[in-house]
This record gives structure tokens, sequence and C-alpha cells, in this order.
């Protein structure tokens, strides 16, 4: 595990560890309260990936956004993960590329186990208004 506490206006250190971390993509669960910067580090992370970091969002509503061929961002928050797995949007994860899931719980990482599927969890927590602890760790 790798633990560290930034500011937020270092957020591309965190990217740059979690992308070191994909260097031919992979599958990123994002744990964190409302507000505690996923979507930012989302943002950060596809600009490595030469995407505008105003064309990346909250996939809240859309559950899935696509950037690129080969760059996919969902958010589980509204609909929850049975909702991920009956739309199909779990067979994505078998794809090559990267990408990164905002809220998942306990069930996606079980489905990952099962399927065999390595992943890395970032979990982001809020320590002062414009600090973040990252704890990044390999299943």
């Amino acid at each position: 595990m790798i633990e560290f506490e930034l500011k937020k206006s270092r957020i591309d250190t965190a990217a740059n560890a979690i992308m070191e971390l994909l260097p031919h993509g992979g599958i990123v669960l994002l744990k964190g309260d409302l507000a505690s910067g996923k979507t930012t580090l989302v943002k950060h992370i596809a600009a490595h990936r030469g995407i505008t970091k105003k064309s990346v969002s909250s996939p809240t509503f859309s559950v899935m956004n696509a950037y690129a061929d080969d760059f996919f961002h969902y958010d589980i928050y509204q609909k929850g993960s049975r909702n991920f797995f009956e739309s199909g949007l779990f067979e994505n994860l078998q794809q090559k590329g990267y990408h990164f899931i905002e809220w998942a719980d306990e069930e996606v990482e079980k489905m990952l186990k099962l399927y065999a599927l390595d992943y890395i969890a970032v979990e982001i927590t809020v320590s002062a208004a414009d600090k973040r602890i990252y704890k990044v760790y390999n299943a």
C-alpha cells in the first residue's frame, strides 16, 4: 500500500503515482466521500493520456463515460453495483484500457476477484479543506 497526503494543488503527484502502476491500462476503484476528489483525480489521469480535463465529467447520471477508445469512467453511486452487473457494463472491464470506477463497493470487488481481474483501489480522504490523503493498494 502507498499512502500520502497532498495539497489539492498537488493532485498531479497522485495521478503520476497511479499511472506508474498502470503503464498499459487497468481497473481502478475510486473510494471516498462526496466531493473528496474522485472525478478530479480522473481528470488529471486523463490529461496524462492526452485527454483534455474539460472533457472529463462525472458519469453520475450516465453511469459510464468513454473519453477515448481505451479510457472509461464509471460511477455507480446512483444505480448501485447490481445495475452495473445487470446492464452489462461489468463486461466492459475485460476490454484493454483504463477503467475508473467511482463508488465501487464490496460486490464489485468480489466480482473482480471471481473473474480474476486485477485492480487497484484508491481511497481518498479529506484531511483538511485543501488537503487529501490518498491510499493506493493492489488487490
